[in-house]
């Protein structure tokens, strides 16, 4: 069973963190120079969330944003799992879990900065009492 019930939850949660992430001015400083316009494109269910770092901005919904230069695709489960520690990006690419187009060397310079969302993330799950996803 998924752990999102509707393109919404991953919006709120999944996008949460994002925005969460784009609410720190250091955070935003150290992602500008990379470059990277992230697309990650969810399914089950369907979701699609724009990371523009240059810019510092978020857009959810396919077809919203500017072009990405990097692209990444999963199950929302695997999303949900990555921001609670749990998935390794570079082991997931390697068994076909997420799958991803671009020049994903990019993304690996600034992944190291995610991990400092993993807390954030955890905390906004706790808040709205989803145990559920805290325990996926």
């Amino acid at each position: 069973m998924a752990a999102f019930k509707d393109e919404a939850e991953v919006y709120e949660f999944l996008g949460g963190v994002f925005r969460i992430g784009m609410q720190d001015p250091a955070l935003v400083e150290k992602l500008r120079p990379s470059g990277v316009v992230l697309r990650i494109t969810y399914n089950d269910p369907d979701a699609v969330i724009t990371v523009d770092m240059p810019n510092g901005e978020l857009h959810t919904g396919a077809g919203v944003g500017p072009d990405p230069n990097v692209e990444l695709f999963m199950s929302a489960d695997t999303g949900n799992r990555f921001w609670l520690g749990k998935v390794v990006l570079p082991v997931a690419l390697a068994k076909g879990q997420v799958r991803a187009k671009g020049p994903v060397a990019k993304l690996l310079k600034v992944l190291p900065l995610a991990k400092g969302l993993f807390g954030p993330y955890k905390e906004q799950l706790e808040s709205a009492g989803r145990a559920d996803l805290l325990n996926a």
